[in-house]
């Protein structure tokens, strides 16, 4: 048996039937030119070959001793992980999403490994989905990815065997490749050099709750400075799920004529959307909403190694400001100090620091202190993806959306991914908390277009002054 790292091992104890701790992708294909009706039955059936699973797929988690394990599931059977459906008529994305969100409030059976793949046919224009779920303590945002990476191909010709019979590293996030001395003394050595660099990380993340706790930051984000909103209360188990893909050009040209980052883009884009949102519900505070924004620790390359290596990161939304060149100004502004705060941190105190933030979080979520004064009000991820166009079985991959995790008194999540040339946006929410979510869309285009606006009037020369 393998022990699972904190890290890991904490979506296992956060889980529970309200609280299902799995993340997913939708991905929508086209199948190849000239291929038969039952193109999908070939490919599912092509995959029943590969009837044996590789770590981690082959994984299940025990618990023992108080803490949890990954051992290997001997009755592993691949027909319970992978499910061929069909949607009902007319098949349109809205039977699709519908489909998705029930998928997805399901909880995993925990006496055998944590993931699922459904292919699904029956959409009116032909293309084929494939929804895939896999438990957050076998992989983080950007794992997953480098997962789909490893299993799909540019070549349209080439087959590759499924994530399950793929062989991967996986070694936790507190784990190193290779001592630096050997024997007893070198491990001895090695975990007081971890410690040396865990310790401060612990240190800078608890100073950054006391910060939050103590003083009003008007413009960066602390923690607990979240107002209360309909988005921080106790969720149910449904799942209802949304999303919208646009051209990554049109929202880099934002960047561009803002001088800002895609990533501060998408905030202020997310603020604008909530800040609709709210106003439509009537249910706007006066103070900003506070976004965490979780950061990977892993390499720009590497392979696709499981487990989670995530710090995190809060952003000001300036979901008061009417404005939105205002209110980019502040989500810039905001994450670059947060941005401040984790540059001159080693990759082990980034995830000390984040572990520890995240620990104090745990007390208000207890006792139901969450609603009245949140730690932060949703979660925004931003994951880049393949940019180029890849290919399963001789499917064209055309579009990716990621399916993410609602918490109690969080009860709303927004992942977004990037994929070639588009911008996947996904919002997943309780169903009960967070009414009529697919409305989100449309407000996300009124922030699009509203940005727009206010980037091409301030480039315009101001015309003749009236006679």
């Amino acid at each position: 048996m393998t022990p699972l790292s904190p890290a890991d091992a904490f979506f296992l104890w956060a889980e529970q039937r309200r609280q299902p701790m799995h993340v997913a992708g939708l991905q929508l294909y086209t199948a190849p030119a000239g291929s038969w009706d039952d193109h999908v039955q070939r490919v599912v059936e092509s995959m029943r070959k590969h009837v044996s699973a590789r770590p981690p797929f082959n994984l299940r988690p025990v618990f023992h001793l108080g803490h949890w394990f990954w051992e290997e599931d001997e009755d592993f059977e691949l027909d319970y992980h992978l499910r061929h459906s069909a949607l009902p008529r007319p098949g349109r994305v809205r039977e699709l999403l519908a489909l998705v969100s029930r998928l997805h409030g399901t909880l995993m059976d925990r006496s055998r490994p944590l993931w699922e793949l459904h292919l699904i046919e029956g959409l009116a224009d032909g293309r084929i989905a494939a929804y895939v779920k896999v438990h957050h303590a076998m992989f983080d945002g950007m794992a997953a990815v480098r997962m789909l990476q490893a299993v799909l191909s540019e070549d349209p010709d080439e087959r590759r065997p499924p994530m399950w019979a793929q062989e991967r590293a996986r070694r936790g996030p507190l784990e190193v490749a290779t001592p630096r001395e050997g024997g007893l003394l070198g491990s001895v050595l090695e975990a007081a050099r971890m410690g040396a660099q865990i310790l401060p990380g612990v240190g800078s993340g608890l100073r950054e709750v006391l910060r939050g706790s103590s003083q009003v930051d008007p413009i960066g984000a602390a923690p607990f400075q979240a107002p209360p909103t309909i988005f921080n209360v106790p969720i149910s188990g449904s799942r209802r799920f949304a999303a919208q893909a646009y051209s990554l050009d049109r929202i880099k040209a934002l960047g561009r004529a803002a001088g800002a980052t895609l990533n501060d883009i998408t905030l202020a884009l997310c603020g604008g959307a909530l800040r609709h949102y709210l106003l439509a519900r009537s249910a706007l505070p006066d103070r900003p909403l506070i976004a965490m924004v979780p950061v990977s620790v892993r390499g720009e390359d590497g392979p696709a190694e499981g487990g989670n290596q995530v710090s995190m990161m809060l952003a000001n939304l300036a979901t008061h400001v009417a404005d939105p060149l205002e209110r980019l100004r502040l989500v810039t502004e905001s994450t670059t100090m947060g941005k401040q705060r984790l540059s001159g941190m080693t990759r082990l105190e980034r995830l000390a620091f984040g572990a520890a933030m995240g620990m104090s979080m745990g007390p208000a979520l207890l006792t139901g202190y969450a609603r009245k004064r949140p730690m932060f009000n949703v979660v925004i991820s931003n994951v880049p993806g393949p940019k180029k166009p890849l290919h399963m079985d001789g499917m064209r991959l055309e579009e990716i959306y990621p399916v993410s995790i609602p918490f109690d008194y969080l009860a709303l999540n927004i992942t977004i991914n990037s994929y070639c040339d588009q911008l996947g946006f996904g919002y997943t929410a309780c169903r009960r908390a967070v009414p009529a979510l697919q409305r989100m869309l449309g407000h996300t285009d009124e922030a699009v277009r509203e940005l727009e606006a206010a980037l091409a009037a301030r480039a315009s020369p101001p015309g003749p002054a009236p006679a």
